[in-house]
């Protein structure tokens, strides 16, 4: 709606999942090699968290382009609200594999598929999305499909990617076994100021504006405090703000736009109180409420 307005190719703050809009700071960027060496030596189970927000869903698309690039076969299971059965029909399906329904019949396809794939030089990934929502028995299955290998290596790399909770998941005693065999572990952080507003530019030149002028310095500064550093949270603050500055046809967002923003976002930061200051009305000298920001 606002990029003609402003000038942009690109709608610089889409809550999708965007490749083509990944920030490459320092961490990320180390969660992305970690994750692509793994695959590529073979090194078996990988876990990936992060708060939400912080770009996990991102950084598996990323790894997706690099898979197809690289013509390795992989399965992706974003709905992780299922049962085995489920688990190994999505398996089936994400791999084509031309068998019945059936566990065993799905396991004897699998292992064809990981061997034929290993002759080839190649690889194959699972990757699980969510994987904090796993039930154990799940988890269970997914562990024991550690035990394809050969000299070589691991003949299926498994990627289980959620929010911190998954951690805890894991260092449950009925789950030692599965915790022993993960290998490389990536944690993603939410960003420091520097970081967010290095990022609030990077995607609004991406999207066309290179040395933006609608964001101050100081205004990016404040969004970073009040999105705490969580990219989905300052895309969707900054979406906003170029959307209310459209609105009211500015060429350059404000403090009262963002204070704005972010009370119907119904956010909060640390710092911030809400305290509740009666308001007297002339008539009836009736009271009424409202939010005022602490100092």
């Amino acid at each position: 709606m606002y990029n003609a307005f402003f000038g942009f190719q690109e709608n610089p703050f889409n809550l999708s999942p965007d490749p083509a809009f990944f920030y490459r700071s320092l961490q990320h960027e180390e969660a992305l090699a970690n994750l692509i060496y793994g695959v590529q030596s073979r090194k078996g189970f990988i876990v990936l968290t992060g708060e939400v927000g912080t770009g996990k869903t991102t950084m598996l698309e990323c790894l997706r382009d690099y898979l197809y690039a690289q013509r390795v076969e992989f399965a992706f299971i974003f709905n992780s609200r299922i049962t085995p059965v489920d688990f190994f029909e999505m398996l089936a399906y994400d791999l084509d594999l031309r068998c019945g329904k059936s566990k065993t019949e799905i396991l004897y396809a699998l292992n064809d598929l990981l061997l034929q794939q290993a002759n080839s030089g190649s690889t194959t990934v699972l990757i699980v999305d969510e994987a904090h929502n796993l039930e154990w028995d799940v988890l269970e299955e997914i562990r024991m499909l550690g035990n394809f290998e050969n000299r070589g290596g691991k003949l299926l790399q498994v990627i289980l990617a959620g929010q911190p909770e998954l951690d805890r998941k894991l260092d449950a005693p009925n789950l030692r076994q599965l915790k022993q065999r993960i290998v490389l572990r990536c944690n993603l952080r939410p960003f420091q100021e520097s970081g967010t507003i290095e990022y609030i530019e990077t995607r609004m030149e991406k999207g066309g504006l290179p040395q933006q002028k609608i964001l101050p310095m100081d205004l990016m500064a404040e969004v970073h405090l009040r999105s705490q550093g969580i990219p989905r949270i300052v895309n969707a603050i900054c979406d906003n703000l170029l959307l209310t500055a459209f609105a009211l046809e500015s060429p350059t967002a404000s403090i009262e736009m963002l204070d704005e923003v972010t009370a119907d976002m119904r956010l909060e930061w640390p710092g911030r109180r809400l305290r509740v200051r009666p308001v007297n009305e002339d008539a009836g000298m009736r009271s009424s409420s409202q939010y005022t920001r602490g100092d």
